[in-house]
């Protein structure tokens, strides 16, 4: 009998969330295998957005730049009433990562990307069907990270169960390819009409998207022929001239989240764990930021450098920010598809008026849109009100004078960073060591000039003069120029401390 391959992860499923794990696994030089029952990448677009921390992950492993090209970002967003009168107009801040804040995608061409990137790891295996047969082959993993949708077939296995709701009104998608642009084919529009609400989207590479409910008496089996997809496009103005349909498809919204996210050696990721309305975006960019999240800490169990109890923070750290962002989803969907006419009225006559203001408009988005992922709560030490957020990526010069993103600086290492007024760190010394100086300042060995001060500017507004950043880039530990750095986890000692230390 031949012999059973071993791996230190099984990833299952390989969709963005699966091949995200993929890449970030495969470039810790772990060996992987990935199981993927599709050989060929889904066709059918479902996520359309995504955003600025997504793309920071997607950095890690080198693609960021490449997946952007085939991105469109800055473009405005609307609601609009059943005028077609916009009385919300969206704007997105940028948290800092050194990327556009809200970016459109076209998810096949971005999933080829990706898988495209594992190819560049021979420690990464891939077991996927061909030609439609089912083949049967063992293998034996240390760990599992199951991201196998949101019926995952893993979950259902392990008897987790996946609580939640999913909305009894059922959405129509239809894909096209434009033809000819018409006014208003760059913007994201939300037809908040309660006769018929809509989304009206822009996506990449000359692509766009618009979704209808099916709404009560109406039969979905026929909403997707092609007299009732013209029909539904031709109240938007869209006619043959204008677009080309690729697909159209009835799909439910649901609310739902697995009981647990770990049993024992397996792990549940992206939609395998939760499962979000689609209104702000995030379904697929919450799953990358659980192979983010976990990843690292896999890497660094399997590696001896941390101890297997860091794993629990995995749950801790993200299910509490999945819900926020469900929740606001959750909001702005009522915002979209509201239907009882004196609550339209009063939204239409009461928020216009209000989002005119600035400072108010500002606060309405900020609200109701994404919210930063930080973890106030998992695998973090003390210290100043910095800890469990991500800082910011400035471009930096590093210590050659060359200009660059400062986690390209970083390399997902275990780092601390301070100012010159921070006291010595010396339970730190596994740590890479970098003191960032200010815009102006010569290059220094040992150090990263902040070109635009924006990341000694956060510091400051988080009383922090030195942070012990984790390899994902979130603070560990920080502390002000009058305390003391709290210590590293127990048993903390990267692989690599004895060349850092050389």
């Amino acid at each position: 009998m031949s012999e059973i391959p071993r791996y230190d992860v099984a990833v299952i499923g390989y969709g963005p969330t699966g091949v995200t794990a993929a890449n970030l696994l495969g470039a810790q030089g772990l060996k992987v295998v990935v199981v993927e029952r599709d050989a060929e990448v889904y066709t059918r677009a479902r996520a359309i957005s995504t955003d600025e921390e997504v793309l920071r992950v997607w950095q890690q492993v080198g693609l960021a730049d490449e997946l952007q090209r085939d991105m469109l970002a800055g473009l405005p967003i609307d609601f609009v009433d059943h005028r077609g009168r916009s009385f919300l107009s969206a704007s997105f801040d940028s948290a800092g990562h050194g990327y556009p804040p809200q970016l459109f995608i076209y998810q096949p061409v971005l999933e080829a990307t990706l898988r495209e990137g594992v190819t560049r790891f021979p420690n990464v295996d891939l077991l996927l069907a061909e030609d439609g047969g089912e083949h049967l082959k063992r293998v034996r993993a240390s760990w599992v990270i199951a991201a196998d949708g949101g019926s995952s077939p893993t979950r259902g296995q392990l008897g987790i169960g996946f609580d939640g709701r999913t909305y009894e009104t059922r959405w129509v998608v239809i894909d096209t390819k434009v033809k000819r642009e018409w006014p208003g084919h760059d913007r994201l529009l939300f037809h908040c009409d309660p006769l018929r609400p809509a989304v009206d989207c822009p996506t990449p590479l000359g692509h766009h998207r618009w979704e209808f409910p099916v709404l009560p008496g109406e039969d979905e089996n026929e909403l997707v022929t092609d007299a009732a997809v013209w029909r539904l496009l031709g109240r938007q103005g869209i006619t043959r001239d204008e677009a080309t349909v690729l697909r159209a498809v009835v799909y439910s919204h649901h609310v739902r989240a697995a009981a647990r996210w770990r049993a024992g050696r397996v792990f549940l990721a992206g939609d395998a764990a939760h499962a979000m309305p689609p209104w702000i975006g995030q379904g697929m960019a919450a799953g990358v930021r659980d192979a983010a999240n976990l990843c690292w800490k896999l890497a660094a169990v399997i590696r001896g450098e941390l101890p297997e109890t860091v794993l629990d923070s995995y749950e801790t750290e993200r299910k509490p920010h999945v819900r926020e962002v469900t929740r606001r989803a959750v909001l702005v969907g009522r915002l979209i598809t509201e239907r009882r006419r004196p609550l339209c009225r009063i939204r239409d006559t009461l928020v216009r008026p209000l989002a005119r203001l600035s400072p108010v408009r500002r606060l309405l988005v900020k609200l109701s849109w994404l919210p930063e992922a930080n973890y106030p709560r998992g695998f973090l030490g003390s210290g100043t009100p910095a800890v469990g957020h991500k800082v910011p990526q400035p471009w930096v010069l590093d210590s050659d004078g060359a200009r660059r993103r400062l986690d390209d600086v970083l390399a997902g290492k275990w780092t601390v960073l301070s100012t010159r007024a921070a006291l010595p760190a010396p339970a730190w010394t596994a740590a890479v060591r970098l003191t960032v100086l200010p815009p102006g300042t010569q290059p220094e060995n040992g150090c990263v000039v902040d070109i635009g001060g924006t990341l000694l500017d956060w510091m400051r507004t988080h009383q922090a003069h030195m942070l012990a950043l984790r390899p994902d880039g979130f603070v560990y530990a920080a502390a002000d120029a009058t305390a003391a750095l709290s210590p590293p986890p127990a048993g903390f000692r990267p692989l690599d401390a004895d060349r850092l230390l050389s």
